[in-house]
Order: structure tokens, then sequence, then C-alpha cells
């Protein structure tokens, strides 16, 4: 199957449209530039074609970094570490070293998958890109980390999730190829902030209740008040504040942003509605309990396995309360807990009844969780009852028709 390689920045265009109406030319100046470079390298395919022999080529997800001297040609980068090479005295080719480790061992653990492309791909990066440049980007065949400009952003190679974020949108683009715009667009990135925190917790070997949910917590600089880019747990409240607004993203498809499918409309707004499926998950991991990388995780991966290049939300929904029953069974913790995450995001399960899975979603809910034996009793205890209210209907029906 053909993929279509997209350029995948962290940063999303409002938040760099909102930097260029500030009072300040130096901020209006950094988000022009990273503007600029972003949408130029859009149109480069040659320098993603540059490195896509060496990048694809297999070898065991080895690691290398170079280092751009803040210029933006790929060509003219640097070799700065690679696998066997010694640490490096720049903190930021480490940590981008780092990061690119920790995801690979992620994948390679948790799910088996050998490397990006599950056939051990090279993982190249890029620091030092340009001067001042606020973002972090994969062009389908690497990752590439600015600086910051050091008054809003920090060194982007300074939250793993980011570099997880990132390099899942490879996994992405190696298993489904959700298309980048509109509904697929913003699965895709929901799938990237997924998988990045998923690294991140992973990492610190933190449950879900104690992981905090957030996408790049460490690329602000201090001086900015703001958590994240983006909050899993609550979409919308990452950041509220003069410079960039408030954030924008819904976590209820009743609230559901329509946006032109362009560069500045964010191609449908994909870093925006991406809050859906994300409030989903951390939902369905909090049900769950314990680890989110295990049985959350597992569902999630399988799902993005089993999409395909056009796949929206409802459907999404659909594979993964399948996967779930595949995985763990019909009317397990882990699929009523899917079951009733996308439920409180305003998505029905086809082929489930509202009634039906609301008496189930409170169920689990007054058990202390999904699965418990009261739970499930109280479910099929609720399901027999909606099933006589049809039958009764049906009678009901019947008995009219033939008057």
């Amino acid at each position: 199957m053909t993929r279509t390689c997209h350029l995948n920045c962290i940063i999303p265009p409002h938040i760099l449209e909102k930097l260029l109406r500030s009072d300040e030319s130096e901020v209006r100046q950094a988000a022009l530039d990273t503007l600029l470079t972003t949408s130029r390298l859009r149109g480069e395919r040659g320098v993603r074609a540059s490195f896509a022999g060496a990048a694809a080529a297999p070898g065991g997800g080895q690691r290398t970094v170079f280092d751009c001297k803040n210029r933006t040609f790929l060509l003219s980068a640097v070799l700065a570490r690679s696998e066997d090479g010694a640490e490096s005295a720049d903190g930021s080719v480490n940590r981008a070293f780092d990061g690119l480790g920790a995801t690979r061992d992620f994948y390679r653990t948790v799910f088996n998958r050998n490397s990006i492309d599950g056939h051990g791909m090279r993982l190249n990066a890029f620091v030092h890109f340009g001067k001042k440049f606020n973002n972090a980007f994969w062009d389908g065949q690497q990752m590439v980390f600015g600086d910051g400009d050091g008054r809003m952003f920090s060194d982007f190679t300074g939250s793993v999730d980011v570099i997880g974020h990132e390099l899942a949108h490879g996994v992405t683009e190696n298993t489904a190829g959700l298309e980048y715009h509109n509904q697929s667009g913003a699965l895709n990135e929901s799938m990237s902030d997924v998988f990045g925190s998923l690294v991140k917790q992973w990492s610190l070997r933190q449950s879900a209740d104690e992981a905090d949910w957030l996408i790049g917590p460490e690329i602000f600089t201090p001086g900015i008040d703001a958590d994240a880019l983006r909050s899993m747990k609550a979409p919308g409240h990452a950041y509220d504040n003069d410079l960039f607004g408030m954030d924008p993203q819904p976590d209820n498809m009743e609230n559901y942003v329509r946006l032109p499918d362009t560069e500045m409309g964010d191609f449908g707004g994909v870093h925006i509605n991406s809050g859906i499926p994300n409030k989903a998950f951390f939902l369905a991991a909090l049900r769950i309990g314990g680890f989110a990388w295990e049985a959350p995780g597992l569902i999630w991966y399988e799902s993005l396995k089993a999409s395909h290049s056009e796949t929206q939300f409802q459907e999404f929904a659909n594979t993964t309360y399948r996967k779930a029953a595949e995985l763990f069974g019909d009317d397990s913790a882990e699929q009523l807990a899917v079951l009733a995450a996308w439920q409180d995001v305003g998505i029905q399960i086809s082929g489930i009844l509202a009634g039906v899975a609301r008496a189930r979603s409170l169920a689990a809910n007054r058990s202390g969780g999904p699965g418990g034996d009261s739970g499930l009793a109280t479910v099929n205890q609720q399901i027999g009852a909606l099933a006589a209210q049809v039958t009764g209907l049906a009678k009901d029906v019947t008995a009219l028709k033939s008057r």
C-alpha cells in the first residue's frame, strides 16, 4: 500500500497564528519564521527523499543524531552521535538519542514491534534545526528538532512524549496510513498523543492514575503560563493565556470543530479535534486501571493496525470495542471500559442500543469499575428488562396493525 508522508509538526498552526498577533516584534518574527520554514518544507519532497534510502534501510532501529548547526538544510548537517558512539557534550544530541531509544524500546518490549516500520527501520534525528525554530516534526523519514526561541519555547528535545508523539506518526504511516485531514487526521494526531504519552508513562513506570496525561509540558519556558500543548485528561484546559488564547480542543462530539481543510485550517482541525479520541483513551485507561500501555494500549494498537486510511471516529470506536472483546472477552472489564469511554465523549458503539450501553456503563461505575461480578449481574438484569420492554412494544405495534 502506498503511504502519503506528511510533515507532522508538534506545534499546531493555530498557536503560531496567535503568536503572529503578539505585541512583541521578537515573538511575531519567530512565529513567522517558523511558519515560513514549515510551509517550505511541506513542499520540498526532495528533502525527505534525500535520506529515504538510509532511513528506511533495516538496521534494528539503530539511532543516529545529526547537528544542523542552526541551518535548515538537512544535507549540510554533521554527524553528532551514532548507536555505538560516545555520549556527546551537547545535551540536545543526547536527549534526542535517548528519546529515540526509549520509543524504540517501548514498541519492542510492549508490542513486539521492530522499530517504527516493524522491520528495523533506522531512527535518524536532526537537532539545532534553524534559528529560534519553534517546532519539532516528523517528515516521513526522520525527526527534526528546533531549539525554540527561548522566550516562549525551549529546546524541543526536552520532552520524551514529544519524541514519542512524532515517531508514532511513523507507526501510523506504516500501519493504517490515516489520511492527514478531518477525522482521519485527528485520529492520526490522537494516536501520536496516545503513544507519546504511553512512552513517557512506560519510561517512568507510571500507572494510569499517576500519569499527568500532558503532551509537551517541558517545551514551554518558565515564563509561559501553560501546562502543556494538550491535555488528554482535560482537553480544552491545557492553557489559557494572552499569548496563545484558550486551548480550543473539544472533549465531546457535540463540540466538534469544523475548520477548512487547508494548512492554516490545520487540515480540518487535526490538532484540535484529536481531543475527543484522546479523552476516550484516557477514560478507558482510567477505568481499566493499572498501566495504560497494557490492556488499553494493546486495544488501541491492534485497532490502529485494523484501520485504514479513511477511518473515522465512529469506525475506530467500533473497532476498539471489537478488539477489546477479541483480546479480553465479551463483557470483559476492558470491553465495558471502552464502551463507557466512547459513550462519555458522545460516540455510541454501533449496534448497541443507547439504553443498553447506558445500563452497562452505569453498572460498571456502581461496581467501582467495569467487570466486577456485581456489575455484570446488574448489567444482565437491566439488559433483560430492556429486552422485555422491546418485546412488549413489538406486541403493541402488532396489535395496532391488526386493528
